[in-house]
């Protein structure tokens, strides 16, 4: 930011004044005579009185108004030499100066050096006129960031960002992995740059577009792209903008917004996190928030009121629609909402091309193997995963992203930093025995995913962990699948069963029976795949506005949540003794695998899966059901 001279010598110039006043008051001495005059010694007022009747007193100073002198005396007991001597006074004595001029002697009062009216006039007049001044600089400082003069004051103006030609360095084909959210947006485009084929037939573009998907899959992107590909003004501001601790000013802002929109239609208003903003009126406990649901009215009336918004199309984004007003979802505001989900095996390929372009990589590197080992990854998260491996590059002083970094990178988001490797035997032979169980399980069982390495380099709050890639489509699980899930996390409790026996289990399968309470029970719960039948007794739905989980009430009697828990024992208990049959009768190339893996520290999918061939037969693994 470059500053003027003028804004130098405006700053400083008060400062400059006030030093020195304080100059003058504090370095400036109030008894200059006082302090210059020093005394050789002290004397009480009563020896005062001796001297001055035996006339060995032949000068007094007063100071202090009196309460402080300073005497020139001469006598026998000062050496016959004229001394000074400090004195103090008493605040109540006349008759002093009476004795003092009867006896003839030299008196002189010398006033103190008044420094209250310098105070008086720097508090009186200088500080008003620089507090005054200094209002007057940040008006004119507030107005010219606020576009113009007279602005300072403007807490009901719109802070949206404004760009009559946005060029964001983004277009449609920088975006990937949501195809679908591209065509809706390529229409919008397209009406914008040729109106009249939409209106010739009667068609009217959607007022509102709505961006739904979690956090990372590329809502703020996909707006950037619309900026950069439609020739058209543009937009930006977030929810929490609208908000501020003065009531009335988030309305204000609303209609500023749109007036500004209004004025340069057609454009296009992008809203980010507009759940900030949107969310339900009167809800939660106590209420809800008077201001907020004002600019919520107004945001209202702005999209489709009595007057309307032709030509000004709303592009709003969230993670949580769940909790948006009804309202504002109806047609006529968001007509459409568009789902932008977690990119499926395609789409986190075309992610990753995308992504790749401006990076080295190695000539061994398989963009496919990354896409398959990031399953769940949106956009955000293979961004990092990319940008971590270049990192691990340069800190390996590399001059390309080889597979090995990839996995590295992939390894450290998914369960942290790496740890420091196991030295204890026991300890990691148990691990060892721990992790290969959960292999071994899983890739005997024909409906199990694949496993892709096994390793006993700790990772966060796990020492071992044992890697397998999903399927393609995760959004439909069979109930083969879901079992045999359950099956390879008990495993590694199974494996410790069997070698170590019963009284030595440890507590590193805790978070393995976490996981398989859960899906035994959504097994019986929400899918239907128990003896109770077709039935879904608990739902994920729950009220944002009480917390969550706050309201979950059951909504079955107590003999139907008796059987939930006696068909989560029968599904759990199933599993658990069919695993330790496994175990039991492959104890031989479980026994080669540890001693393999406590050598090598990480054991590799298909390593793994030779060695066992070598045993036993492995199944062929089903492809996962697709929806047709």
């Amino acid at each position: 930011m470059k500053v003027s001279w003028k804004t130098v010598l405006l700053w400083s110039l008060p400062f400059l004044v006030i030093g020195f006043f304080l100059w003058q008051s504090f370095l400036t001495p109030s008894n200059n005579d006082l302090n210059n005059n020093v005394a050789s010694s002290r004397m009480t007022y009563g020896r005062f009185l001796e001297y001055l009747d035996m006339g060995w007193v032949k000068r007094v100073d007063l100071y202090d108004n009196g309460h402080t002198a300073i005497v020139e005396a001469l006598g026998p007991e000062l050496g016959n030499r004229v001394q000074k001597i400090r004195v103090e006074l008493p605040p109540n004595a006349p008759e002093l100066i009476t004795k003092l001029r009867k006896a003839q002697i030299d008196i002189d009062a010398h006033p103190i050096k008044d420094n209250n009216a310098i105070w008086n006039l720097l508090g009186n007049v200088f500080f008003p006129i620089v507090f005054l001044g200094g209002l007057v600089l940040l008006f004119r400082r507030s107005g010219n960031a606020s576009g113009g003069p007279g602005q300072a004051m403007s807490f009901g103006k719109s802070k949206a960002l404004f760009q009559m030609e946005a060029k964001t360095g983004i277009v449609f084909n920088d975006v990937a992995g949501v195809d679908e959210a591209k065509e809706e947006f390529e229409e919008v485009v397209t009406f914008l740059k040729q109106p009249d084929s939409f209106t010739a037939v009667g068609a009217k573009i959607p007022k509102g577009v709505l961006l739904v998907g979690p956090p990372g899959t590329g809502k703020t992107l996909l707006a950037k792209a619309i900026a950069g590909e439609a020739s058209v003004p543009f937009f930006s501001i977030s929810g929490s903008e609208f908000v501020e601790m003065f009531v009335g000013v988030g309305a204000s802002r609303v209609r500023d917004l749109f007036k500004k929109a209004k004025e340069n239609a057609p454009c296009i208003v992008f809203i980010d996190e507009i759940d900030a903003v949107g969310r339900q009126r009167g809800t939660g406990v106590g209420g809800g928030n008077d201001e907020r649901e004002q600019t919520l009215n107004q945001l209202l009336t702005e999209m489709d009121g009595f007057e309307g918004n032709t030509g000004v199309i709303v592009i709003a984004a969230t993670n949580r629609a769940d909790i948006l007003d009804s309202a504002l979802l109806r047609p006529g505001r968001f007509d459409r909402q568009v789902s932008v989900d977690v990119p499926d095996l395609n789409g986190r390929l075309a992610i990753l091309k995308v992504h790749t372009k401006n990076k080295k990589m190695a000539s061994n590197v398989s963009i496919k193997t990354i896409a398959r080992r990031t399953p769940g990854f949106s956009g955000a998260d293979l961004a990092n995963l990319l940008n971590e491996a270049a990192i691990l590059t340069v800190r390996r002083q590399k001059d390309a992203i080889s597979i090995n970094e990839v996995d590295a990178s992939i390894d450290r988001v998914v369960a942290g930093m790496e740890g420091t490797p196991l030295t204890n035997s026991k300890s990691k032979r148990l691990i060892a025995y721990h992790e290969v169980g959960h292999a071994i399980v899983g890739t005997l069982l024909e409906d199990h995913d694949e496993v892709q390495k096994v390793t006993l380099i700790p990772r966060g709050q796990a020492k071992g962990l044992t890697w397998f890639i999903p399927g393609d489509d995760q959004s439909l699980v069979s109930r083969a699948q879901i079992k045999a899930r359950i099956m390879g996390a008990l495993g590694g409790r199974a494996a410790e069963e069997v070698v170590f026996g019963s009284t030595e289990v440890t507590t590193g399968a805790s978070n393995d029976l976490q996981q398989v309470t859960s899906m035994a029970r959504q097994m019986v719960t929400r899918f239907g795949m128990s003896s109770i039948g077709p039935l879904s007794l608990e739902s994920e739905d729950s009220n944002p506005f009480l917390g969550r989980g706050m309201n979950s009430s059951s909504e079955y009697s107590d003999e139907v949540a008796i059987k939930i828990d006696r068909q989560v024992y029968q599904i759990v208990s199933e599993c658990h003794e069919k695993v330790l049959r496994i175990i039991e009768d492959n104890r031989v190339v479980i026994d080669r695998l540890v001693d393999l893996l406590i050598e090598e520290e990480t054991i590799d999918g298909e390593v793994l899966a030779q060695i066992i061939s070598e045993y036993t037969s492995i199944p062929q693994k089903q492809a996962y059901i697709k929806l047709i």
